[in-house]
């Protein structure tokens, strides 16, 4: 019954969004009102419709359902409550469908909240339609996750079959971070479908820059933020389940999430730009769409086989059809790029390199050098093959040494362009704003050297992390002080304010500072030690501060798994630290072997034991790792969100439109000409 609603939902969302694409798009040609309001109406019915699908999935998971494909592929009687619900997310069939049933939700708030965008938000909502139209298709009629199981008769017809029990769930799956790691990735993967929209929405009708580039703003902020949320859980998954040491590989499916997040962050930054002086308007359109197709190009990776990752889901017949939207997304944005480029003239030039313009041109510039570096490293093993026929592997080692310095050279524009005025800067004020940062950044790599600091990529992150700390420090602490001077407030009341007036300005600021904090955790990998030991009974393994005892060794089984546990207890010097119990498990229903990792965190390093394995004799051997400063990055990644949170909040003043913004520069440079 459940699985028939389910199909049917999906059946009816499909017929309600090709209503909601084809009308949508008739009545922007004809500008009939009555069909503008029936294409928006049937593109809000689109996401109840499929939260029915969504409960009717969950309703089979709940009861056990194996006559479905899909549940008895990623579930069994015998897994808890949590992963029964997760696992709606875990495979191709299911996670599709809430792919299309988030960018519904969005779909529908779009829909329903902006309806003051004159001409844009109807197209807007047409083009998220034909989006959404390509998923539904998907859902309904290539990978159901509704298909019945079946089994080939005696006579060779096919008819039902359902199994007494299920195959369970992937025993990576089964860490309850799983169960807001995919869908925060999810809603920042879909959430870039809104912006795509109202640009491209944009571009066809020629609207006001200004305006779509408002909304389009605040809606990458919120996908970039769960996007990034998306992101640092994923790297946190990786560091507690993998069993490896380590939080990024540079996997492919890894690599898939941090594309778009590098060309989002482009656009953020740029967007500034045209709103304050109309500059970078062909920027800000590509980097919009190419941010877009990098989420469609990352879920084509996944889904496709192409590429080999522990991220991604089994071979699909789906591929093709993720590289054909692609290339039909694509040559949609191109045609009306060169129909529209008119439109995209820039209202002034670049005047000179020590500018604030100048450093928001060599961001997007060190960003996309960065994405194209991480494209390539990913796409050219691929490449490799179908031209030779022989795979190479390109891992860690290439992505690192193209990496760092690009990275670093941004951590240093982070500092350095809040510290530029527009237009141009003068000597003296550059002197007047560097000379404090510097010296404590020099003085930093001067300190950490005297105390034995010699890797370069590490000295020269802390140098700069300092520099920008610095830099941003006194961003608030100059604002602070107004207002203390003018109001008498303390100073944490002064920060408030200041923090209130313009959250925008010092939320991004927030979110510059959690970026220096997680270079600074992922500096400290530059420390890293390793070790391991055969560990019998009563034998210690020391590695740096620390020595590791076993005292106890228990096997056993729970209801989902049997298990090989062991009990170390954790020392430095003569004091015990904790204990930790780090197990190997292999889980009865999919018959396959997971390592529970165990990790001692501290402020200054953690301590990581991965039970390896036994030898032929049965004694257990650890593999343990020392990551110094790994909890800065997880700090950093808390800071990066409460930042964008911070600027997604409207504050006390209403934001004014970017037009009243740019009126207000342009009265500036004309003070400025007249030497004012």
């Amino acid at each position: 019954m459940m699985d028939s609603l389910g199909s049917f939902a999906v059946l009816l969302a499909v017929t309600a969004c090709a209503y909601a694409f084809i009308a949508g798009i008739v009545a922007h040609r004809t500008g009939h009102p009555v069909l503008r309001e029936t294409a928006r109406r049937a593109g809000v019915t689109i996401f109840p419709t499929l939260s029915v699908a969504i409960a009717c999935l969950w309703g089979l998971f709940l009861a056990n359902e194996f006559s479905i494909a899909y549940v008895a592929n990623h579930s069994n009687r015998d897994l808890p409550l949590l992963y029964k619900l997760t696992a709606l997310w875990a495979g191709q069939e299911g996670s599709l469908l809430f792919w299309s049933w988030i960018l519904s939700g969005y779909m529908f708030v779009v829909l329903v909240r902006h309806r003051e965008e004159g001409e844009l938000r109807p197209l807007a909502g047409a083009i998220l339609a034909g989006v959404q139209l390509f998923f539904l298709i998907l859902n309904a009629f290539v990978v159901s996750p509704f298909r019945p199981l079946a089994e080939v008769a005696a006579d060779g017809t096919m008819r039902p079959f359902a199994p007494p029990d299920g195959r369970g769930l992937n025993p990576l799956l089964q860490y309850p971070e799983m169960a807001l790691h995919p869908p925060t990735l999810y809603l920042g993967y879909v959430g870039f479908s809104v912006p795509f929209a109202f640009a491209l929405a944009a571009l066809i009708t020629r609207s006001p820059g200004e305006r779509w580039i408002h909304v389009t703003r605040r809606w990458t902020m919120i996908a970039w933020g769960f996007l990034s949320l998306g992101i640092l859980m994923g790297a946190h998954w990786a560091y507690a389940v993998l069993g490896w040491g380590g939080y990024w590989a540079w996997d492919p499916v890894e690599n898939a999430s941090f594309m778009p997040w590098l060309t989002g962050t482009a656009f953020l930054h740029s967007v500034m730009m045209q709103e304050r002086r109309g500059m970078l308007k062909v920027w800000n359109v590509w980097l919009v769409f190419i941010t877009f197709l990098l989420c469609v190009f990352g879920t084509f990776l996944t889904r496709s086989g192409v590429v080999s990752s522990v991220h991604a889901f089994a071979q699909s017949p789906i591929g093709h059809w993720f590289a054909g939207f692609l290339l039909v997304v694509f040559a949609v944005c191109l045609f009306f790029f060169t129909r529209r480029r008119d439109y995209l003239r820039s209202e002034h030039r670049l005047e000179a390199v020590l500018s604030r313009e100048a450093s928001f041109l060599f961001n997007n510039l060190v960003l996309l050098a960065a994405c194209f570096a991480v494209l390539w490293g990913t796409l050219f093993p691929v490449i490799s093959e179908a031209i030779t026929g022989n795979k190479v592997s390109v891992g860690p080692p290439f992505f690192n040494r193209v990496n760092i310095p690009i990275f670093l050279f941004l951590l240093l524009l982070t500092g350095v362009g809040p510290l530029l005025a527009w237009r141009r800067t003068s000597w003296e004020s550059l002197k007047r704003n560097f000379t404090a940062p510097t010296l404590i950044g020099v003085a930093t790599g001067v300190l950490l050297f005297a105390f034995g600091v010699r890797e370069p990529y590490a000295l020269i992150a802390f140098m700069l992390a300092a520099f920008v700390t610095v830099t941003i420090v006194s961003e608030f602490w100059r604002g602070a002080r107004v207002i203390r001077s003018q109001t008498g407030r303390t100073w944490g009341q002064a920060l408030a304010q200041l923090v209130l007036r313009n959250t925008r300005r010092y939320g991004g600021y927030i979110v510059h500072f959690g970026i220096v904090v997680v270079f600074v955790g992922i500096a400290g990998a530059a420390f890293n030690k390793e070790r391991e030991m055969e560990m019998p009974m009563g034998a210690t393994l020391e590695l740096g501060r620390y020595a590791v005892t076993v005292k106890d060794r228990a096997q056993g089984e729970t209801p989902n798994y049997i298990y090989d546990r062991l009990t170390l207890e954790v020392r430095r010097g003569d004091k015990v630290l904790t204990m930790l119990m780090p197990e190997r498990r292999l889980y009865k229903a999919s018959e396959q072997p997971l390592t529970k990792v165990m990790i001692h965190s501290g402020w200054r390093e953690d301590l990581y034991i991965y039970f390896a394995g036994v030898t032929e004799t049965g004694v257990p051997i650890i593999h343990a790792y020392l990551n110094p400063l790994v909890r800065w990055l997880w700090i950093g990644g808390g800071i990066v969100i409460l930042g964008t949170l911070i600027a997604l909040y409207p504050g006390r003043q209403p934001m004014k439109v970017a037009v009243s913004e740019r009126a207000a520069t342009r009265e500036r440079e004309v003070a400025y000409a007249k030497g004012d």
